[in-house]
């Protein structure tokens, strides 16, 4: 039970609820990303549903089904990161295709992505119509993947089925989930919980809870206040702040921590088949995340020149502007040329003196953003900038570390939710960036 969530004491606390039957039927997985919240969630519908003594290796039909991802009494919603993963899992498999647990690995992956599509929750979505044909391609050739012998050696043929899964999975979660839970899943997933089950025990998991809209939360918890005794819900969050008090009082909080590095190697060197040091990455946070997004074409190795070169191109243009104007330059301008001039230069671009050219420049460099890398793009550049805040300790530097935080998050808003086009959203962030620092 829960053997494969390592360095978690969370679970150790999920396990002892299980077994002195103090079990809610409501709870909240919440920590920091790659802390396995989501690995524990799905585990414990694994062994609610178990026939038997919940081990991982057991081989009772309903822990077969669930290790697949394939069992009728789970429902899995909510936006999450899935290209990554799956380039990983792609690679792991590809390596070893004969190995059942690397094969095992990779579909895992996509289906964490697939059951997303559950004809459940798409019931009255207008994107529905529009997805259909990718699905059934996506559903056709997953099937053909599970038909893969053991002992199979890697060819052009397997190449070419898997690479063709790990693009059309990225066309899901691009144009498939919205950025925030829509009312109408959360409504589905309320009727399709006072189903009964097919087996023991149902189970909803809701990834990301805190991205909900207002109508969706409304409608979680009138479910949450009188949830069936079949269904045991899972909410998933990176901060227990960032749920609404109405509905953490219904929950049972679980926190899950932060890994050490020699825990984060130990999941790769088991899960990935690979290992990893500390200064193989160049951005702050989960070893396992930078190993992940080491898989995608725009990763964060590439993209973490690119936004240096971005923020000091934007230093340069501020210091011209304010120095026209006859202004005094901020210290937190100057302190990012001086930290990130070196790193930018790693690029071979040229800081630019004109706005314009700015997001003609980053998309020619990122490929126009592919892999849904946008957001980490923005992400690394407020991480830089909070990084020169930090130790600059200076008032005026925190205030125009919230003017990049605010703007940042508008312009994920506008491209995740908004559906505004990644040249528009751009164009107004730059804009907005250099009329609120001159």
């Amino acid at each position: 039970m829960f053997e494969n969530i390592i360095e978690q004491g969370a679970v150790s606390q999920l396990q002892n609820d299980i077994i002195s039957k103090r079990f809610a039927p409501s709870m909240l997985f919440y920590g920091p990303s790659e802390s396995g919240k989501g690995s524990a969630a799905l585990e414990l519908a694994r062994v609610l549903s178990c026939e038997n003594d919940a081990a991982w290796k057991c081989g009772c039909s309903s822990c077969e089904r669930h290790r697949y991802l394939q069992h009728d009494d789970l429902l899995v919603l909510g936006k999450r990161s899935f290209s990554a993963e799956i380039a990983a899992c792609c690679s792991v498999f590809l390596r070893n295709p004969s190995n059942i647990n690397s094969k095992l690995l990779f579909f895992r992956s996509l289906r964490k992505l697939q059951i997303r599509f559950s004809p459940v929750l798409l019931e009255d979505d207008p994107k529905a119509g529009k997805l259909v044909s990718v699905l059934q391609s996506f559903d056709e050739k997953l099937n053909e993947f599970l038909l893969i012998k053991e002992n199979t050696e890697k060819d052009t043929a397997l190449e070419k089925l898997c690479g063709a899964l790990v693009k059309e999975a990225l066309v899901l979660e691009t144009d498939g989930i919205s950025a925030k839970i829509p009312v109408n899943q959360i409504r589905q997933a309320a009727w399709w919980c006072r189903l009964a089950p097919n087996g023991k025990k149902k189970i909803l998991i809701i990834e990301n809870a805190e991205n909900m809209k207002e109508e969706a939360r409304n409608s979680l918890l009138k479910l949450l206040e009188e949830p069936p005794s079949t269904v045991s819900i899972v909410l998933t969050a990176q901060r227990r702040e960032a749920i609404i008090q109405t509905i953490l009082s219904r929950l049972r909080p679980y926190r899950f921590l932060k890994r050490s590095a020699e825990s984060e190697k130990e999941i790769i060197r088991r899960v990935f088949q690979d290992t990893v040091h500390e200064t193989d990455k160049k951005t702050e946070g989960s070893l396992i995340s930078a190993y992940i997004e080491s898989f995608l074409p725009q990763n964060s190795e590439k993209l973490y020149p690119l936004a240096a070169w971005f923020i000091c191109s934007f230093a340069r243009i501020a210091s011209v502007n304010l120095k026209k104007n006859a202004k005094p330059v901020p210290g937190i301008i100057t302190a990012i040329g001086e930290r990130y001039a070196p790193i930018a230069q790693e690029t071979g671009l040229e800081r630019t003196v004109r706005s314009s050219s700015i997001v003609k420049t980053l998309l020619a460099q990122s490929g126009n953003f592919e892999d849904d890398s946008l957001p980490r793009f923005l992400k690394i550049c407020l991480d830089l900038i909070a990084s020169v805040s930090r130790e600059a300790d200076d008032p005026e530097c925190v205030k125009f570390n919230d003017i990049f935080k605010k703007y940042i998050g508008e312009t994920v808003t506008a491209v995740d939710v908004l559906n505004q086009s990644t040249t528009l959203a751009l164009e107004a962030l730059v804009h907005k960036l250099i009329i609120n620092m001159v």
